[in-house]
C-alpha cells in the first residue's frame, strides 16, 4: 500500500535528470498524475526525497525501467470500448474506404499503442471488410509508444486468455492461433502491422495518414502539450484523415483544425478551410438627387435625413460641409452655422477620429470606407463607441459630387459584444476544466485499473500461498496427532514406570539388610535404607560417588576383589566375612554377599552387594540369602 508520506525536494529536478540522462522528456505531462506515479515507484524502494532518488537512479541503472514501467500506465485491451468501435466498423470505415480508389493504399496510425491490442484490432476491422487479401496488399497499420518493454510485447503478439475476453468467438477463432497456454495474432497478417518507437512530443509524426487512432493518450498530458501534439497529429493527416480519440479527449478548444464527425465516440476529421471571418456589415448610400426644383419631396426628402436617428454630416467634393441632421448636432455640438464651412475648422474633423485622410480615400478610391471600433471618450468619462461609414456621392455621370459620413453609435453592441466574449471565454476556460477533470478521472481509473490488476496478481499469489500453507497446516494436523498419540503412550509408558520405581522403592525400603548396587564403573547406582542405617550416609549423599571412594566404616578395599570379578562374570556369587564399623562407632562382624547385576539379555550391567551385620537376626539373614540366590539364578 502506498506511503501517505509526500517526498521532500525539487519534483522537477527529476524530470529534468530523466530528460538529460535518458532523453525522456515528462515536463509536458500533468503534474498531479505524473508525481502520484514516481512518488509510488520512490515508496517502493523506501525513499522520500527526490535528491536521494536521484542519486538512487544515477548508481542502479535497473530502476530506470522500473521507474518508467510505473510512469507509463499500459492499461489497453481489444476492442476498448465497444460502441465506439461498433460506430469505427460501421460506419467510419465504410465511409473512409468509398473515399479512395480500389487501389489506394490506407495508412493508418496507431499513436500510444501499449502492448499493441489496439493495432490488431484494427487489423482485424480492417481485414473484416476488405477481405484477408486486399487487407494485406492495401493496408500498412503504424503502431508507435515510448515504452520499449511494451512494444517487445506487441512485436510476439502473443496474449494470455484473460487479454482475448473482448475479442468476438469468431474473430479469436478466424486471427489467433492457440499456442500452449497463449493466443498468437495471426503471421501472415502481423506483417502489415510496424511496430515502432515514437516520442509525440519530441518525434517527427508520421505522414499521409487515412486514419489516426490516438486513445486515451492526450489525457496525460497539459494543455500546452496537448496542442503541441494535436498540431504534430495534424499535420500527419492526409486529406480529409480522421482522427479517433478516446473518451475522455474532446477537442474542444481545437475546433480550428478538427471539425467533430461524432463528438459522443470521439471521431474528428483534418480542417482543411481557414477560420471564417465575420463579414461586414451593410453600408448605406444617401442617393443624393439635385435635378428639378425643391418641391414638398425634397422638403420631405431634407426633413427626413435632418430626422435619421444617426448622426450624419455631408461635405462637397472640396470638404465643405453641405449637410448637418439633427443626431449630429446633438453629438458634436454642431449647428445650422456650421454648413457652408470648411470640414477642418470643425472638430469633428479630428475628434473622435482623424477624417480627413479616410474622406480622401473615399473620394479617390469612389468605394465605402468603414471605420470601425472608434473609442470617443465624451464628457463625464463616459465612453462611446462608433462605427463611422463613409460613402461617396457621385451624380449619373460618375462625378463625384460629395462624401456622406455617418457615425453609428455602437457603444450598446460592443457591450454586448464584450458581454458575449467574455461568456465564451467563461465557457472555454468551463470546458477546458471540465476536460481536463474527466482526463484526470479518466486517468486515475485506468492507475486503478492497473492497480486492481496488480492486486489480482497478489491476491492469486497470496492464495496460492493460502494453499500451500492449508496443506502445510493439514500435514502439521497430521503430525500433531501422530505426536498427540505418541505423547499418550509415553505419559503411559511413564506412569507404568512411576509404578514400577514405586515398587522398587518400596522393595529397597521394605528390605532390611544394606543394599547397595553399582555399575560396571563401580558407581552407585541404588543405596536403600538399611545402607543408610548402617553406615549414616543418606541415598542422594552415594549415589553418583565411586564404590571405593566412600570414606565409611566399610573396609572397601576388602570386597573389591569380588566386585571386579562380578563384573567380569555373570554367574558370579560368593560371600565375603570382614570386619566393619558401623555409623555409631561400634565395631561389628560383617557378612556383604557379591552377585552380578545381569539385563535380560544376560549382559552384565554391575554388582549387587547385600550387607548384613552379625547382629541382624536369622530372618533377616535368611531373607538376604534368597534374594541374592534368586539374582544369581536370573
Amino acid at each position: 500500500m502506498p506511503s501517505s508520506i509526500e517526498p521532500s525536494g525539487d519534483f522537477e529536478a527529476v524530470l529534468t535528470y530523466l530528460k538529460e540522462a535518458r532523453g525522456f522528456d515528462f515536463t509536458g505531462y500533468k503534474r498531479t498524475s505524473l508525481s502520484r506515479r514516481v512518488h509510488r515507484r520512490m515508496d517502493q524502494v523506501d525513499i522520500y526525497d527526490y535528491a536521494e532518488y536521484i542519486d538512487h537512479l544515477q548508481v542502479n541503472a535497473e530502476e530506470f525501467n522500473a521507474l518508467f514501467n510505473t510512469i507509463l500506465i499500459n492499461v489497453t485491451s481489444f476492442f476498448r470500448d465497444p460502441d465506439a468501435w461498433d460506430y469505427l466498423r460501421t460506419e467510419i470505415v465504410p465511409t473512409l474506404l468509398a473515399e479512395r480508389s480500389p487501389e489506394d493504399s490506407i495508412r493508418i496510425w496507431s499513436a500510444g499503442c501499449a502492448s499493441g491490442e489496439e493495432a490488431y484490432s484494427l487489423a482485424m476491422v480492417f481485414a473484416e471488410i476488405l477481405g484477408v487479401d486486399r487487407f494485406r496488399q492495401r493496408v500498412k497499420i503504424y503502431a508507435t509508444d515510448v515504452d520499449e518493454e511494451a512494444l517487445a510485447h506487441a512485436r510476439h503478439a502473443a496474449y494470455a486468455e484473460a487479454a482475448v475476453d473482448n475479442v468476438p468467438a469468431d474473430l479469436l477463432t478466424k486471427y489467433f492461433d492457440r499456442q500452449g497456454g497463449q493466443y498468437v495474432f495471426r503471421k501472415d497478417l502481423r506483417r502489415s502491422v510496424i511496430f515502432g518507437r515514437n516520442d509525440l512530443v519530441q518525434d517527427a509524426p508520421i505522414s499521409r495518414i487515412d486514419l489516426l487512432v490516438c486513445r486515451n493518450t492526450l489525457m496525460y498530458f497539459n494543455a500546452e502539450t496537448q496542442t503541441r501534439i494535436l498540431s504534430r497529429l495534424h499535420f500527419a493527416l492526409a486529406m480529409r484523415g480522421l482522427l479517433f480519440l478516446g473518451k475522455a479527449e474532446m477537442l474542444l478548444s481545437h475546433s480550428r483544425i478538427f471539425d467533430p464527425v461524432d463528438l459522443k465516440r470521439r471521431v474528428f476529421r483534418k480542417t482543411t478551410s481557414g477560420p471564417v471571418s465575420l463579414g461586414t456589415f451593410p453600408t448605406q448610400q444617401v442617393m443624393y438627387d439635385r435635378h428639378g426644383e425643391i418641391s414638398k419631396f425634397d422638403q420631405l426628402r431634407e426633413s427626413a435625413f435632418s430626422a435619421s436617428p444617426v448622426a450624419q454630416v455631408v461635405v462637397t467634393a472640396e470638404d465643405i460641409v453641405a449637410l448637418i441632421n439633427q443626431q449630429a448636432e446633438i453629438v458634436f455640438g454642431l449647428s445650422t452655422r456650421d454648413v457652408g464651412r470648411p470640414l477642418r475648422d470643425l472638430e469633428v474633423s479630428y475628434r473622435p477620429v482623424e477624417l480627413r485622410g479616410y474622406i480622401e480615400q473615399a473620394k479617390v478610391e469612389r468605394r465605402a470606407i468603414r471605420i470601425k471600433d472608434v473609442e470617443w471618450q465624451r464628457g463625464a468619462g463616459e465612453v462611446v463607441w462608433l462605427e463611422i461609414h463613409l460613402n461617396p456621392l457621385v451624380d449619373g455621370e460618375s462625378g463625384l459630387l460629395g462624401v456622406s459620413i455617418v457615425f453609428h453609435d455602437v457603444t450598446s453592441a460592443r457591450a454586448l459584444l464584450d458581454e458575449l466574449a467574455h461568456a465564451h471565454r467563461q465557457l472555454e476556460s468551463a470546458y477546458e476544466e471540465l476536460q481536463s477533470t474527466n482526463e484526470e478521472l479518466e486517468t486515475t481509473n485506468e492507475e486503478l485499473q492497473s492497480t486492481v490488476e496488480e492486486l489480482e496478481t497478489t491476491n492469486e499469489e497470496l492464495q496460492s500461498t493460502n494453499e500451500e500453507l492449508e496443506t502445510m497446516n493439514e500435514e502439521l494436523q497430521s503430525t500433531n496427532d501422530e505426536l498427540q498419540a505418541i505423547n499418550d503412550t509415553l505419559r503411559e509408558r511413564s506412569l507404568e514406570l512411576d509404578e514400577v520405581n514405586d515398587f522398587l522403592e518400596s522393595i529397597l525400603t521394605s528390605f532390611r539388610a544394606g543394599l547397595v548396587v553399582v555399575d560396571t564403573e563401580m558407581r552407585i547406582l541404588a543405596w536403600n535404607r538399611g545402607a543408610e542405617d548402617l553406615w549414616g550416609l543418606r541415598h542422594d549423599e552415594a549415589a553418583g560417588q565411586h564404590l571405593l571412594n566412600l570414606d565409611i566404616g566399610l573396609p572397601v578395599a576388602e570386597i573389591q576383589p569380588a566386585v571386579r570379578s562380578a563384573l567380569q562374570d555373570d554367574k558370579f556369587d560368593t560371600t565375603v566375612q570382614l570386619a566393619a564399623v558401623n555409623r555409631r562407632g561400634r565395631r561389628i562382624a560383617l557378612r556383604v554377599r557379591c552377585g552380578a547385576l545381569r539385563s535380560p539379555s544376560g549382559a552384565v550391567q554391575g554388582c549387587i552387594l547385600i550387607m548384613e551385620s552379625e547382629e541382624q537376626d536369622d530372618h533377616a539373614g535368611l531373607a538376604a540369602d534368597s534374594a541374592v540366590g534368586r539374582q544369581s539364578a536370573e
